[in-house]
């Protein structure tokens, strides 16, 4: 092959309990992009369309997580990058990591496929830290090996698939307001009080154990952040409001996507998560605050090729 089209799905990162730890590839949102060969050796950033997003390979997650396997596995030929941009940068649901996870997966495929799905994580974590300022894979995870994905460990790359409960439904409310990630990292604590870790530990684990075991009140009663959520509350309008009237419209349970400003509420059934929908909207219409709201299964398959 000369040349792929995939598309590279949103994901949801934290989901509550996990911080840094824990996501899930969403699947009726995410980017297309398109990876030429060129003769010329390299990396360039080709056409962008849908937001702004810079061309300079130095500055482009895009490019800099491709730049990274390079490195890794040289080629005769460089590689074009077309970006048509879906996920609005700062909105909290992966946008940089569909970009990264997207690049890598896409010439991995041009090369023959020299490494597996979770091989590449490892490359695409440089655009990730180029965006964020971090080097962590709870976005890049579920995008690349789709349904939920625990990250043992960033520093060894240990990452579990973990099982995605059929009946599970996402919907994401995103207000038209960007948050960069590296600003909401910039307000967290290097310190946590013992007893909310404790908390925290029973919950992540919890929500693991409902995973497998399809155990939707397990799941529901695990959804709580002692941690990050009480600091990260206070940059997004209404989300008091919107979390608890998802809850009360059926939500199993509902928090900040990654960084924010989006909020994620998991339900059981399509039904539940509309009507998870139209209870939250209402509090945006309210202030005249811009927003897009989408629902989507989980995505068990991560990046599609088109």
């Amino acid at each position: 092959m000369d040349q792929i089209k995939i598309f590279t799905p949103a994901s949801v990162a934290n989901v509550s309990c996990g911080f840094d730890v824990l996501g899930f590839c969403l699947d009726t949102v995410g980017d297309i992009m398109k990876v030429s060969k060129t003769e010329n050796p390299g990396v360039t950033i080709g056409a962008v369309t849908g937001q702004e997003l810079p061309k300079d390979p130095l500055k482009n997650v895009a490019s800099v997580a491709a730049s990274s396997l390079l490195k890794a596995h040289s080629s005769n030929n460089g590689f074009r990058i077309d970006i048509e941009k879906r996920i609005k940068p700062g909105s909290g649901i992966g946008s940089s990591a569909a970009s990264a996870a997207g690049a890598v997966f896409a010439i991995n495929e041009l090369l023959g496929r020299p490494y597996s799905r979770n091989g590449l994580v490892k490359f695409a974590m440089a655009g990730e830290s180029l965006a964020s300022g971090a080097a962590h894979a709870d976005n890049l995870a579920p995008v690349l090996l789709g349904g939920f994905t625990l990250v043992r460990s960033n520093k060894t790359l240990d990452i579990i698939k973990l099982p995605s409960p059929k009946d599970l439904v996402a919907t994401i409310i995103h207000p038209k307001i960007e948050l960069k990630t590296i600003h909401s990292r910039a307000i967290l604590k290097n310190e946590i009080p013992l007893k909310k870790a404790v908390e925290q530990w029973g919950n992540l684990g919890a929500f693991i154990s409902a995973l497998y075991t399809n155990d939707y009140g397990l799941l529901s009663r695990s959804m709580e952040d002692k941690i990050i959520e009480p600091i990260r509350a206070m940059l997004i309008p209404k989300f008091n409001d919107i979390k608890h009237a998802a809850i009360d419209a059926g939500a199993l349970g509902s928090g900040i996507s990654g960084s924010g400003p989006s909020v994620y509420s998991l339900s059981k059934g399509e039904a539940k998560a509309k009507k998870v929908g139209q209870a939250i909207r209402t509090y945006y219409d309210e202030i005249g605050l811009d927003y897009e709201v989408h629902y989507s299964r989980i995505n068990n398959e991560g990046i599609k090729i088109l």
